[in-house]
């Protein structure tokens, strides 16, 4: 049922497939999410809807390889089926109607920011984007972005293309100049945009983020992306993934997602062994 209709290599890490879930496509919102799984054996794993078309009934997926459940679904190609796959999970993003919105994507999270701004562009609403990466090579999504936005800037870390340093150095120069947003929506690694979240604080521009603990059923019964937020437990598979930056409890956050730092490099060892590229 989940063909893969289309696939493109974004960077040499990242990879976009269109895959037909019909179901899925008739309710998903910006914001939303789903939980797949490529193998009988295989874990589940959370990644955002980067676009949707209703009418062919068709979502868009954008991942990038780190662990082994991204690099199998990476060598999946046009016509390849994923075993099963569930959504739309989640809230929908609460998007303003009108006004000036600052989208912020980092690195993959420039995927998941892509249809909170198209939307918002499609309502009126001035959208103004960020969008960096590690080097120039790793941007994705320019293209799209410019198409949603009245302007969009770029950073990369090593400068290799527009600013040179992170995102959240061109958030605090647009403020600093004076730029009015009414919103900042800041989506990417989570120190990335726990930065981003730090750097419009003083200024208090409401700043929304998008957080991705570790999931595992995504109904909220397992308990795995549990956060705190403003003194208070939340789920992020059922009470998010968006959230007040302002009110989340990064360091906690960040403790979390390292907790299985270690399992997922020996999932990774492993499936070099098992493929005959074990170090003597």
């Amino acid at each position: 049922m989940f063909t893969i209709e289309a696939k493109r290599v974004l960077t040499p890490v990242t990879k976009l497939i269109v895959v037909q879930a019909p179901m899925v496509a008739r309710k998903a919102r910006p914001g939303q999410f789903v939980i797949l799984r490529c193998t009988e054996s295989g874990e589940r794993i959370p990644l955002t809807i980067a676009d949707y078309d209703r009418e062919k009934g068709t979502i868009t997926l954008v991942y990038q390889e780190v662990g082994k459940t991204t690099r199998l679904l990476g060598r999946m190609g046009v016509g390849d089926a994923i075993l099963d796959l569930v959504g739309p999970l989640g809230m929908p993003a609460e998007l303003p109607r009108e006004g000036r919105v600052l989208c912020v994507g980092g690195g993959v999270g420039v995927a998941p920011v892509y249809p909170k701004a198209k939307a918002m562009h499609e309502m009126g609403v001035d959208v103004v984007s960020i969008i960096g990466a590690r080097s120039a090579d790793l941007l994705i999504l320019e293209e799209e972005m410019r198409a949603v936005s009245t302007a969009v800037y770029v950073a990369t870390d090593d400068g290799s293309r527009g600013h040179h340093g992170f995102v959240s150095d061109v958030i605090k120069q647009l403020l600093e100049r004076g730029e009015q947003f009414d919103e900042i929506i800041a989506v990417g690694p989570i120190l990335m945009m726990r930065a981003c979240v730090e750097v419009t604080r003083p200024y208090g521009v409401k700043t929304w983020v998008s957080m991705n603990p570790i999931m595992v059923d995504g109904t909220g019964m397992c308990g795995a992306c549990r956060l705190s937020v403003d003194g208070k437990t939340k789920f992020c598979c059922v009470d998010g993934p968006m959230f007040d930056g302002h009110a989340v409890d990064w360091a906690e956050a960040v403790r979390r997602s390292r907790i299985y730092l270690e399992e997922e490099k020996i999932a990774v060892d492993h499936m070099n062994c098992a493929e005959g590229g074990c170090r003597p």
